[in-house]
């Protein structure tokens, strides 16, 4: 065809899509008419880390299926490795546009017995023996696990946990949510005439919502604000997990920053402490009342409220022997009377703080009650955020997950002399300084537009006035709390340490996964088959552990740090560039989050998953903006992570949350991706190329703004894509705003090489061009669009978005092609880079088209081109230690984090799609 008729015919085609799209978007879900179910194999499961957890609260696990393999309305069995059955609850969390199943998730309960593997496979599941129930008839919604028994508060409510009851005993009470709000810092801590007072709120419900209701799972939603008087402010989403058979609450706790804070000492809200204060009722006396508090390597502070051991006169061996083990002592009528009749002088502890202020030292300190000092009692290095109080009756175990790495953070029980003990989880220890989200420097003089360009030339950091506000920005924490029924044993303690710090995770193996279709093929699992494969998964190895080790050596921690990396190295400082414009904390710079999940994909191991996890919380909330002006949009790279004045959805894009959806159904997760639905939104109020731009345009027509198929389009459409096989609230919206706009893009006179177009709020739909233009960045396929291009393309039938295969396999074709090849298609040529990195689309082209001279032009710029060539990267790091570092470690100078994202994409997806060529 010829190359102006093929142009009309597409201009044709996405013309009648988009007149019609509408209709078909509100026609009747596509699940509801699942195809015939074909052969689907059973699904191994086992634990991430291996072996059998000693202590598995309650589980929750994603598999994913081949596309037309399971109806929607298929049900699941779940058998032990020994073939019992096992009650298992599952559900739907994506679909193919088929209307099969694409990801299932599944919850196991406590009962579900100790295993290292099971088998899931299209079956009906066993009944629980003790089923999971939720009541919402009455003034509470009561959750009985079979164990224990939840009253949780309904909206209006100061606590978010009523009770916690387990039998006839109560365990804990009135779960209140707390902020300390300081509303000015001293900044020369010498009395500049700043007040450090502080002032209390507390978290007051204002919906409720029971999201799953067993019979082995309940999720209970309950959003509200943290109030004092008439003032109101920090908003809050906790949900509580609960599971058949448990004695755990699993919590996950998130808050989202709506203060002010002004630079210099003008006030603000600065945040003193933020916790969870949790009641513990004591009836036992008071030497048979336990205080347990964890610290590293296993080790445990194990003391009782009165202690008996130690005195000066001996009550006994069995007395002594039965408080050090938390069990109740003997009838004191047994003792040795020259101690129990001088118990009034034995003093009862009942106040203890383990404060963690950095990664490297925690200290614990008691006293015996309120007015009276402190004593030190221990200290040690990173504490993991769990303990316990209570009695022989019973008690309260509860923990802070990612204690030390997230510090300060700090573990207050107080009272437990008394009737009633205060337990207090701080995500944010009061005795640190307050937390400071103040811009980090005066605006340097860049008053004007070249003033600003100016610094962006020389700190590499995107700045304008008011824009590095932490308005909007969120953090999520998990914590868990256990009802006891009397003080735990040692190995017990350490059980639920070892839960709280590592949850068991189940999860289908790397073969599996890749049978299933997840990512259209774009990985595949590990092989070392060849020494050349076996070369790049060493690298492979070596990048992702150079980067593990230097979280550590770096100390990469901190309750708004930990999970993200540094973006840019300092060679003659020997650390990274920490204060350095945009080359500071990364952001999910060129998908760093991506190369990641699909490293855990391919190889299944939990280190890299947990890495994996911790980024995803940290880019997902802190990185990106959840209220405000800038809602949707990321936070580019920076010395602070909200700080640089580019905000866009390259780094809001779901693509870097959706694999841990799937892979543990996370509710806030997906509370992130369905927000993304509505981004274009934002596009009215900013322009995220504003700072580039030479045609004069402004945003404001709902029906003609003017965005990029690259960065832009990419982010949009992993949102609308998301939405659309989740089959969320929007999903019918989503999936017409997804094809228009795909197809409009096939239809310009030169696809995506256009580079961008005007685009309309209403339809998703772009304007064609009339005239050809070449527009092309080397950030537009970095940021997701190969991999979204490629499961449209392997997802979506062809009609439905015409143009759209050729419009990218012409793109691939020609990104890295010669200037002579590019000019015979284009009529001009255009300069790349990253050239390593988009040695994908060479391979993805080769793979579409079967073309043996495409899979070599992928390797020979896979190996020697930017990025990391083979000729000239040494591929090993060097060890330092002082004077020249602070903390000895390894150095690695040649690595960056632009490149080790790409590199890392580019081989795992060079070795899926052309790895036979590999030579």
């Amino acid at each position: 065809m010829p190359e102006m008729s093929r142009r009309d015919a597409l201009k044709a085609a996405a013309a009648a899509v988009v007149a019609t799209q509408l209709s078909w978007a509100l026609a009747a879900d596509p699940a509801a008419a699942a195809p015939a179910e074909a052969a689907a194999g059973p699904v191994k499961l086992t634990w991430l880390e291996g072996g059998t957890p000693a202590e598995a609260p309650g589980t929750t696990f994603g598999v994913a299926w081949p596309k037309g393999a399971l109806p929607a309305d298929r049900a699941f069995a779940l058998t032990a490795g020994d073939g019992t059955a096992v009650p298992v609850q599952s559900w739907p969390t994506a679909y193919w546009p088929d209307g099969s199943l694409k990801w299932t998730a599944h919850a196991v309960g406590a009962t579900a017995g100790t295993s290292e593997s099971y088998t899931l496979a299209p079956g009906t599941p066993a009944k629980a023996d003790t089923a999971l129930t939720v009541d919402t008839k009455g003034g509470t919604i009561d959750v009985d696990t079979g164990v224990i028994q939840v009253s949780i508060a309904k909206a209006g409510a100061h606590d978010v946990v009523r009770s916690i009851r387990r039998g006839n005993t109560d365990i804990a009470k009135k779960a209140e949510l707390v902020v300390l709000r300081q509303p000015e810092i001293d900044d020369d801590y010498e009395g500049s005439g700043s007040s450090t007072r502080w002032e209390r709120f507390t978290g007051r419900v204002g919906s409720v919502t029971v999201e799953q209701s067993g019979p082995v799972r309940a999720v209970i939603r309950l959003e509200g604000r943290h109030e004092r008087g008439s003032r109101s402010w920090l908003p809050f989403v906790i949900r509580l997990y609960l599971y058949a058979g448990s004695e755990a609450i699993r919590v996950v706790h998130t808050i989202t920053y709506d203060g002010a804070q002004e630079p210099g000492n003008a006030g603000g809200d600065f945040i003193k402490g933020l916790g969870l204060r949790i009641r513990v009722p004591l009836t036992d006396e008071l030497y048979n009342r336990h205080v347990r508090l964890a610290g590293a390597d296993d080790g445990f502070l194990t003391e009782a409220v009165q202690g008996i051991t130690g005195l000066r006169r001996d009550p006994g061996a069995a007395v002594r022997t039965a408080q050090v083990k938390g069990e109740k002592l003997p009838d004191i009528s047994t003792w040795d009377t020259r101690v129990s009749s001088a118990l009034q002088y034995v003093p009862a502890w009942g106040d203890y703080s383990l404060a963690q202020l950095s990664a490297d030292g925690f200290t614990v300190r008691k006293r015996t009650k309120a007015g009276h000092g402190w004593i030190h009692t221990t200290g040690g290095t990173r504490a993991p955020g769990f303990g316990y109080v209570g009695g022989v009756s019973g008690g309260l175990s509860f923990g802070l997950r990612d204690f030390w790495q997230k510090h300060p953070a700090q573990l207050d029980i107080k009272n437990a002399a008394s009737a009633e003990a205060t337990v207090t989880l701080w995500l944010w220890s009061p005795e640190a300084q307050p937390l400071d989200l103040r811009f980090y420097h005066d605006g340097l003089g860049q008053d004007t537009y070249e003033e600003q360009t100016a610094g962006l030339g020389i700190t590499y950091e995107d700045y304008e006035p008011g824009f590095g506000t932490p308005y909007g920005i969120a953090r999520t924490s998990e914590l868990y709390l256990w009802a006891n029924a009397a003080t735990p044993t040692a190995g017990t303690l350490v059980a639920q340490k070892d839960a709280l710090t590592t949850p068991p995770q189940l999860v289908a193996g790397p073969e599996t996964l890749h049978k299933a279709g997840v990512f259209a093929g774009l990985w595949s699992p590990v092989d070392r088959s060849t020494s050349a494969r076996k070369t790049i998964e060493d690298r492979l190895d070596l990048l992702f552990t150079y980067y593990r080790d230097q979280r550590e050596q770096r100390r990469w921690y901190g309750f708004l740090d930990y999970g993200d990396v540094q973006h840019t190295y300092d060679p003659d400082r020997h650390t990274w560039c920490y204060d350095v414009g945009g080359y500071a904390w990364d952001n999910s710079e060129l998908s760093t989050d991506l190369w990641l999940w699909l490293a855990y994909l391919r190889s299944g191991r939990a280190d890299i998953y947990r890495f994996a996890e911790a980024m995803t919380r940290h880019t997902g909330e802190v990185d990106v903006y959840h209220l405000g002006k800038w809602a949707g949009l990321g936070t580019r790279h920076g010395v602070q992570h909200f700080g640089d004045s580019a905000k866009q959805v390259r780094i809001s894009t779901p693509v870097y949350r959706r694999l841990f959806y799937y892979l543990t159904a996370d509710e806030r997760t997906g509370d992130l991706m369905h927000a993304q639905v509505d981004a274009d939104e934002t596009f009215l109020r900013l322009d995220p190329q504003r700072k580039v731009r030479t045609d004069g345009y402004v945003p404001g027509d709902r029906h003609a703004l003017s965005i990029g198929f690259g960065t832009d389009w990419s982010g949009l459409g992993w949102a609308w894509w998301t939405e659309w096989e989740r089959r969320g609230p929007q999903w019918r919206t989503a999936r017409k705003k997804l094809l228009a706009s795909a197809s409009t893009i096939a239809a310009q006179p030169n696809g995506f090489v256009q580079g961008s177009g005007l685009y309309d709020l209403e339809t998703g739909a772009f304007a064609v061009q009339s005239k050809p233009v070449i527009d092309v960045s080397h950030l537009s396929a970095s940021f997701g669009l190969p991999e979204l291009a490629a499961e449209l393309i392997d997802a979506v039938d062809e009609k439905d978005i015409p143009g759209f295969r050729a419009a990218w396999l012409d793109y691939c074709r020609y990104f890295n092609a010669t200037t002579a090849e590019k000019t015979a298609r284009y009529g001009a040529g255009f300069k790349v880079s990253l050239v390593q990195g988009h040695s994908r689309l060479d391979a993805y082209a080769a793979k579409l088209t079967g073309e043996d001279a495409l899979a070599a032009r992928a390797w020979r710029n896979f190996t020697a081109s930017d990025g990391y060539p083979d000729a000239s990267t040494p591929w090993a790091t060097t060890k330092i230690d002082g004077p020249t570092v602070l903390n000895a470690g390894t150095d690695a100078t040649w690595v960056s984090s632009n490149s080790t994202a790409l590199y890392g994409l580019a081989a795992i997806q060079d070795l899926a799609l052309v790895g036979d060529a590999l030579s």
